[in-house]
């Protein structure tokens, strides 16, 4: 029994183009960084607005364990919750709340809320930016 075997010849890919497809690689890696990073800067000063809208000092959102405490002030909830932050599963419970929570406090809806859940970061822009006002909300404790 005769079988047939063939091979496909190995044709390398020209230097040009790996050195070119290399370049486009990193400048790709570096806007995507850079990218991050202001979407980063943009969350830090939405957050910053937030705190001075609900009467708070702006830097008090810088500092990770004690932002969660201040929301919370300002969410009008037990600030020792900021202890569940770091619990798993227990901080994405908390999370909700806090977004349903902190729409409630500039008087936006549940859509708003749902927005808050699902993208934080524009909507947190949307009412540090906008015209949202604060209200605080009755106590919880």
């Amino acid at each position: 029994m005769y079988t047939y075997q063939y091979s496909y010849p190995q044709v390398a890919a020209p230097a040009a183009t790996s050195a070119a497809a290399g370049i486009f690689a990193g400048f790709f890696g570096f806007f995507l960084v850079m990218l991050i990073l202001a979407c980063a800067v943009l969350v830090i000063v939405a957050e910053w607005k937030i705190f001075k809208k609900a009467g708070k000092e702006g830097w008090k959102s810088l500092i990770p364990i004690y932002n969660a405490y201040t929301m919370l002030q300002i969410l009008n909830m037990e600030p020792m919750l900021c202890f569940l932050t770091i619990v798993p599963g227990a901080n994405f419970m908390l999370g909700i709340v806090m977004c349903v929570k902190l729409a409630k406090s500039f008087g936006k809806g549940t859509g708003f809320a749902v927005g808050l859940i699902l993208l934080e970061p524009i909507f947190e822009m949307i009412l540090a930016f906008g015209d949202a006002k604060y209200k605080q909300l009755p106590s919880s404790k």
